[in-house]
């Protein structure tokens, strides 16, 4: 590895300008508000392109264009329940998720809304989704490790260890400066880049594959059920790729986007952007994977990286049909999408502990300046671990997330749909939904049952048990009228 080498130049520059993001996010981080949610100050644009880049992690340009290549259009299902339940929880959750919190005690984190929203004195609800979020994020921190492993593995040649540890640096870096704003001016930036990388990419294999006909005619040619959607499908497959759209309800760093909005009126806007955002990334990394198939079995010479690991095919695209300063700006957009997406999650992890642990059971009177540190501190520790999981080197990016995305969709998703849309709801519904849903994945996942994606039962186990638990008892005035209350905020100035 040169250092004139022209793609760790632009990584370099790449991850300098982040981290100056970071330090320049510092200065306006003065409490714990600042940290974990900017102060609730976020326009649209930033809004929508904050939750799209953290919702887009390493599978964006690493898992999915694999599968992709792997098995053709067949597994883009995923991407069409991905953009119908990222749609129905924009327009179902998002501004009434903003209210909510505000009129239930200015919550701060998921559990502080839980908590707060069903008036749970215990701390059951709060310890319970806190520990929900450890579990399963620290599973989804790694994966955003093994996709930055495998990144600088791959384009500078270094071991998978040392690649692990220089994967994670730079986003630990400016997280822990610069907190939720940082994480979200960067997710602008990374987000702008990763549009440009999934949309010129795709055109430039076209043209290096010899057009639409012939490409085409070589990935018939390679398999002629590339192009069938059904193939080597089920009902039970089709419906467990199209469940992936019911975790959006209940991912805590996408959900944070819409309680960090400057108001309820840049909802709409925010919602408009995002998902045009989506539908063009989410259509690029379909069409990275597919051509791919074309251009490698045009090349079989250099086809030896993406046979050993099909996750790589975006990375040796990049490579191969790329200037090496061109190539070293697609290359940061794979870095970026793990780096807004790890950032995320790091800080979520982080507020949990700080909040809704050490605020709430240790240290009720602490300072602001205090939690911040803490907050900061709780970052580096579950990097740390998120490292020690994700050691292994046969780790896949899709599989760890799969696990995580179900296991939030399962046991938020049901919780956080339901308490904004119903006033019946109670505490002990809540916490039987959190349980079921956790419990459903876990247990599901484990046996493999029937073939079907473990976040479907999860979804519809959980929903039930909000439902008829909650029969079983009734709420109380206050959370009634504050529920009533926040409705008429959100149809007031929505």
């Amino acid at each position: 590895m040169s250092v004139s080498n022209p793609t760790l130049i632009t990584f370099v520059i790449y991850i300098a300008a982040m981290v100056l993001i970071g330090f320049m996010a510092y200065r306006s981080t003065n409490n714990l508000s600042d940290y974990i949610l900017g102060g609730r100050s976020l326009g649209s644009v930033v809004t929508a392109l904050s939750a799209g880049a953290s919702d887009m992690s390493g599978w964006l340009l690493m898992g999915l264009p694999g599968a992709i290549y792997m098995s053709g259009l067949s597994e883009s299902w995923i991407a069409i329940g991905l953009i119908v339940g990222c749609y129905l929880n924009w327009l179902f959750v998002a501004g009434r998720l903003r209210v909510q919190t505000e009129h239930n005690g200015d919550a701060l984190t998921l559990p502080d809304y839980f908590s707060s929203r069903f008036e749970d004195k215990s701390g059951l609800l709060r310890i319970i989704s806190a520990v929900v979020i450890l579990v399963f994020f620290t599973i989804y921190c790694a994966s955003g490790i093994v996709a930055g492993a495998r990144l600088f593995e791959s384009t500078f040649g270094m071991s998978y260890e040392t690649a692990l540890w220089a994967g994670a640096a730079a986003t630990i870096a400016y997280t822990f400066v610069g907190g939720f704003l940082a994480v979200s001016w960067t997710d602008t930036v990374q987000a702008t880049l990763m549009i440009f990388a999934l949309i010129l990419t795709p055109i430039i294999v076209l043209l290096a594959t010899g057009g639409v006909d012939t490409t085409f005619l070589a990935i018939e040619a390679k398999n002629p059920d590339n192009f069938n959607m059904l193939k080597n499908t089920t009902f039970i497959g089709i419906i467990s790729l199209m469940g992936w759209g019911l975790g959006y309800f209940g991912q805590p760093h996408i959900l944070a986007r819409f309680m960090a909005a400057d108001s309820v009126k840049s909802i709409a806007k925010a919602r408009r952007i995002s998902m045009t955002w989506m539908i063009l990334c989410l259509g690029g990394t379909v069409a990275v994977g597919f051509f791919g198939i074309a251009y490698f079995s045009a090349h079989p010479e250099v086809a030896g990286p993406v046979t050993e690991n099909h996750e790589r095919v975006f990375i040796e695209l990049a490579k191969l049909l790329f200037n090496p300063w061109i190539a070293g700006v697609l290359l940061s957009a794979i870095l970026a999408a793990v780096m807004s997406t790890l950032s995320c999650q790091l800080l979520v992890c982080s507020s949990a502990l700080t909040e809704d642990f050490y605020k709430t059971f240790l240290r009720k009177n602490a300072s602001q300046l205090e939690l911040v540190w803490v907050g900061r501190l709780m970052v580096l520790l579950v990097a740390l671990i998120a490292i020690a999981m994700a050691a292994n080197p046969e780790n896949r990016v899709l599989g760890l997330v799969s696990y995580a995305w179900a296991g939030f969709g399962a046991a938020f998703g049901p919780v956080v749909l339901i308490s904004v849309i119903w006033k019946g709801m109670t505490r002990n519904g809540a916490l039987a939904g959190i349980l079921v849903g956790a419990i459903t994945v876990i247990v599901w996942k484990h046996f493999e049952l029937l073939g079907l994606y473990e976040i479907i039962p999860g979804f519809i186990f959980a929903s039930l048990a909000i439902y008829f638990v909650s029969k079983m008892g009734a709420p109380t005035a206050g959370m009634v009228e504050r529920f009533d209350a926040a409705e008429k905020d959100y149809n007031l100035n929505k």
